[in-house]
């Protein structure tokens, strides 16, 4: 089977949505509807199929690179670059949701956006979210790559472009590759030195932010805590 030809009508993705909704269909039907057919090799839900497993679920779709995606039998690089188009997609509409609310009362969205944002990052990156007055998002920008650590965050490079941006608070955010929620020490005495240079410049870290992809840690919270 490469195609949907010899799955009975009242069955088939499309069919199925027009009747239904797209809410009715599974997680694989919803992907081979975008795939649209097979090959030789494999029909269409087993790529499918194939997907969901390379990314261990849908939330990991947006992860899977060019690369990854052709190694699945019966697709090639074109329909791989439909694929991560639609997960790219998804991506830049939480982004524009974001931008629109006041995040200190949506932290939720913030978090979503965050980790759509850094769920593909093989090393740590450093992103600073620029807000104004309103708690909305200015801007927002990746400073720093690597292993986070006093020597690389530079206070002076974060809040020279809040005070460009005119930004009235910041929020620093980090991933964890590894998938670990704990905080390190460099991650504490990080967090204290920003939280320090905000009160002297006048723009208040609101928060400094771990995000993996089972979660999030809020280091000022813990700070608090502590």
């Amino acid at each position: 089977m490469t195609s949907f030809k010899n799955v009975p009508e009242h069955l088939r993705p499309r069919e199925k949505a027009k009747r239904h909704g797209l809410s009715s269909l599974s997680d694989v039907e919803l992907l081979a509807l975008i795939i649209r057919s097979g090959s030789k090799e494999a029909d269409v839900y087993h790529i499918a199929s194939s997907l969901l497993n390379m990314a261990q679920g849908m939330a990991g779709l947006p992860k899977l690179t060019l690369y990854q995606c052709v190694q699945i039998k019966g697709i090639k690089e074109a329909k791989a670059l439909e694929l991560l188009a639609v997960f790219e997609i998804v991506k830049r509409v939480l982004r524009n949701e974001v931008n629109e609310i006041n995040i200190v009362d949506h932290p939720s969205q913030l978090i979503k956006w965050l980790t759509s944002e850094m769920m593909d990052k093989s090393q740590e990156h450093f992103l600073v979210v620029y807000l104004d007055v309103q708690n909305k998002i200015i801007s927002y920008k990746t400073l720093f790559i690597g292993t986070l650590d006093r020597s690389i965050i530079h206070p002076r490079e974060i809040f020279k472009e809040a005070v460009g941006l005119s930004a009235a608070k910041i929020i620093a955010v980090h991933n964890h590759p590894s998938g670990s929620l704990k905080a390190s020490p460099q991650d504490i005495e990080v967090t204290n030195i920003l939280v320090e240079a905000g009160i002297m410049m006048g723009i208040p870290l609101l928060d400094h932010i771990i995000v993996t992809n089972h979660g999030y840690t809020s280091l000022r919270q813990k700070l608090l805590v502590d």
